[in-house]
C-alpha cells in the first residue's frame, strides 16, 4: 500500500503521524511511504531521518494526498485539506466528529474511509489510541493550570504545592478516566490538595487505592460540583463519552460562585467541552476570561510536547497502520473488532452510532 504522512496544519501542531522508526517497519514489509517535506521537524525528525528508512519526501501536501492510498496523521483534516481527500481513500487520524458538523459533512461528501483513533476500542472498553494522548493531556493540564494560576497571567496567585506555613492549592478533577488519573497524579506530586469526581464507583475505588491520602474521591453530581467549585483553585475537565459530545458539567451561572482568578482547564474541549463557556483555543492564544475565571481550552494540548507525543502515538498506532496496509481496510476491520469500532464514516455514510445520533437530520445518514 502507498501510505502518506502529511505535515500537520493545525495551529502550533508540531506532532507528526509517524516516526522514522514506524516508516522503517512499513518499508521493510514492502509498502511505499511518502512524507511531506518538513513534516517531522517539530518533533525532532528531519527529512533525512525519514529517507534513511525508505520514505520518499514530497514537497507539498497536495502531492502527498494525491499519491497515497492511506493518509496517517495526527489531527482532524482542516478545511484546506477537505478537497484533497478523495473517494475510497483511507484517512486514519483523530477526528472528533462530534464537535464539528462542518468536518463531518465534509468527510461525508469526500466518500473517504474515515477511521478515528479515538473510537478504536478494545474488548475491555479501553481506547488504546486515545490513551497515550490522554495521559499527556492529563499531565499537561496541571502544568498549564499551575502556570495560569500565577498573577501576571490573571490567575489567583496560588502556588499549587504551597510552602511551609502556607496551605497548598486545591485542584478539582472532573472524571476519573485516563486524563483525570494523570492530572490527579501530577497535582498530588506537586503537593496540592486534590478532589476527583466521577459517576463510576469502580473508578473512584481505583483512584482511592492508588493515590496518596491527600487525593480525595467524591461521587459526581450537580450538588457536589456546585459545592466544590466554590472552594477550588484549579478545575480540570477530563470527561469523556466515547465518540459523543461531553456533558456540560459546569454551567455559566456556576462561574459567578468561583473565586476570581480560578482556572479551568477543559481537556474535553475536543469533544465539545464539559464547561458551558468553553470554546476551543490554540497554543498561540490559549486562554480567555469569563466572569473572572481563566479558561484554558486548547484543543491539541499534546501538540506542545511533540517529541514525547509523537513517540507515544506511534507506539500504539503502528500495529493498526501495518494491519491496514497489509490487508486493506475492509479485511483489517472485519478481522479486528477494535479497529472495526474505529470506522466512523465509510463512503459517504456515518457508521458510528454516537455520531449518527448527533446529526440525525442529515439525509445521507444511515
Amino acid at each position: 500500500m502507498i501510505v502518506g504522512i502529511p505535515k500537520e496544519i493545525k495551529n502550533n501542531e508540531s506532532r507528526v503521524g509517524m516516526t522514522p522508526g514506524g516508516v522503517l517497519e512499513l518499508t521493510h514489509k514492502g509498502h511505499q511511504v511518502f512524507v511531506q517535506s518538513g513534516a517531522g521537524i517539530g518533533s525532532g525528525f528531519t527529512n533525512e531521518d525519514y529517507q534513511k528508512y525508505g520514505a520518499q519526501i514530497l514537497e507539498t501536501i497536495e502531492e502527498v494526498y494525491a499519491m497515497s492510498e492511506m493518509i496517517v496523521k495526527v489531527k482532524e483534516p482542516t478545511p484546506v485539506e477537505y478537497p484533497l481527500i478523495r473517494e475510497g481513500q483511507v484517512v486514519f487520524t483523530y477526528f472528533h466528529f462530534a464537535s464539528s458538523e462542518r468536518l463531518t459533512r465534509a468527510m461525508i461528501d469526500s466518500k473517504a474511509i474515515c477511521i478515528a483513533y479515538e473510537t478504536v476500542e478494545d474488548e475491555d472498553g479501553t481506547l488504546p489510541l486515545l490513551t497515550p494522548m490522554s495521559e499527556v493531556a492529563g499531565r499537561m493540564a496541571i502544568q498549564q493550570g499551575a502556570k495560569y494560576l500565577e498573577k501576571p497571567v490573571k490567575g489567583k496567585g496560588i502556588l499549587l504545592g504551597g510552602v511551609p506555613g502556607v496551605p497548598p492549592g486545591r485542584v478539582l478533577v472532573l472524571g476519573a478516566g485516563t486524563v483525570g488519573i494523570q492530572a490527579a497524579k501530577m497535582a498530588a506530586g506537586l503537593g496540592a490538595h486534590v478532589t476527583v469526581l466521577d459517576v463510576d464507583m469502580k473508578r473512584l475505588r481505583h483512584v482511592n487505592d492508588i493515590m496518596p491520602p491527600h487525593v480525595m474521591t467524591l461521587y459526581s453530581n450537580e450538588y457536589n460540583i456546585r459545592k466544590h467549585i466554590k472552594t477550588h483553585d484549579l478545575i480540570v475537565g477530563g470527561v469523556l463519552i466515547k465518540g459523543a459530545k461531553a456533558p456540560k458539567l459546569i454551567t455559566r451561572d456556576m462561574l459567578k460562585t468561583m473565586h476570581p482568578g480560578a482556572v479551568i482547564v477543559d481537556v474535553a474541549v475536543d469533544q465539545g467541552g464539559c464547561v458551558e463557556t468553553s470554546t476551543p483555543t490554540t497554543h498561540e492564544d490559549p486562554v480567555f476570561i469569563i466572569d473572572d475565571v481563566v479558561h484554558y481550552c486548547v484543543a491539541n494540548m499534546p501538540g506542545a510536547v511533540p517529541y514525547t507525543s509523537t513517540l507515544a502515538l506511534t507506539n500504539v498506532t503502528l500495529s493498526y497502520v501495518l494491519s491496514l496496509a497489509e490487508k486493506g481496510w475492509e479485511r483489517a476491520c472485519s478481522e479486528d473488532p477494535a479497529l472495526q469500532k474505529g470506522l466512523n464514516i465509510v463512503k459517504g455514510e456515518i457508521v458510528y452510532e454516537e455520531i449518527k445520533s448527533i446529526f440525525p437530520d442529515n439525509p445521507v445518514l444511515v
